[in-house]
């Protein structure tokens, strides 16, 4: 299936240290390690000689062994050792299956299949002017495909964030823009009357958004309030959502975010995320089918659901399956 020639966030860099680490992706057990040269491997957590997790193993002088007979396997995932035939040279085809892996964004990025596909674009990542930091995870019983288009919806603002990204006086959303893109789409002219539109908000705001689902599984948000609305001078936020799809029913979520704030803690910032996510969380594991319907026919839809609709025809004309029905 197409997803697994795509990069998916699986874990964080700090989180792999010194024992090997279990993740799961699109269904499948893998197992994250560091090699001698301290370089990340991604195998399937399961050791070729008798099935047995290799997460319940350990690494030895840069090796990675199996918790059962001790077989090692190096990083290209050779086995190089069986310590019951101290004399035997494994052959080439006894081997650990691995798959690529990357560190970008803060995350740990693994794909399953050779493909074409590029990491989801974070445009903000170069932007000296704005810190990057990420949020999360957050494990949700939700498909990755509703979570990217509970992202791009701005008409539940006023109700599930009622107070914050909204208020039930100013629900209207205005036309807005939506262009296809090769990795999906993009929304311009997007804007909300909020109450606090960020940790410096002063007062309510107009704010201006600008969505881009540059994956699948991954979107990026873009919101700039009107002038002398913030404490923070020419306040502007970039927003990254990066989706772990565990299986088509439950997801592994993560936020990176880029803004105009160098004095803030982390622990702050990190919290205004925090308390938006998880006002959306139950709304989101509430919805059913869990999985996003591809079918437009299937669920009711208006103008202000433009981007959404958009989102889902990107999807069907991808050929994505998983979390989708």
């Amino acid at each position: 299936m197409i997803e697994t020639t795509l990069w998916h966030p699986v874990a964080q860099p700090q989180d792999i240290a010194q024992a090997p680490v279990p993740v799961r992706l699109l269904e499948r057990d893998l197992v994250l390690w560091r090699d001698g040269q301290g370089q990340l491997q991604a195998f399937a957590d399961q050791c070729p000689h008798r099935g047995a997790r290799l997460s319940l193993g350990s690494v030895h002088a840069g090796r990675l062994e199996c918790p059962y007979h001790g077989w090692q396997f190096e990083g290209s995932g050779q086995c190089v050792q069986v310590p019951a035939l101290p004399q035997f040279t494994p052959p080439a085809s006894n081997c650990a299956v691995r798959y690529a892996v990357q560190e970008a964004y803060g995350l740990v990025w693994v794909r399953l299949a050779e493909g074409e596909a590029a990491l989801p674009a974070f445009e903000a990542e170069g932007d000296a002017r704005l810190r990057k930091l990420n949020c999360g995870p957050y494990d949700v019983a939700a498909s990755a495909p509703r979570i990217i288009e509970n992202f791009l919806d701005m008409s539940h603002f006023g109700f599930v964030h009622e107070g914050w990204l909204g208020t039930r006086e100013a629900t209207a959303i205005e036309d807005y823009r939506v262009e296809p893109l090769p990795t999906g789409l993009r929304a311009t002219g997007c804007k909300a009357w909020q109450p606090q539109s960020n940790l410096h908000s002063t007062q309510p705001a107009q704010v201006e958004y600008t969505y881009e689902v540059t994956a699948p599984y991954a979107a990026l948000l873009t919101k700039v309030p009107e002038a002398g609305t913030t404490a923070v001078q020419d306040w502007r936020e970039s927003i990254g959502l990066f989706i772990c799809p565990l299986t088509p029913e439950t997801s592994r979520v993560w936020f990176r975010l880029a803004v105009a704030d160098f004095e803030s803690s982390d622990e702050k910032l990190q919290a205004f995320q925090h308390t938006i996510f998880t006002q959306d969380q139950p709304v989101l594991e509430s919805q059913r089918p869990q999985r996003l319907p591809l079918d437009l026919r299937a669920e009711l839809h208006t103008a202000a659901d433009k981007a959404s609709s958009a989102y889902r025809r990107f999807l069907r004309s991808s050929g994505i399956t998983f979390g989708v029905c």
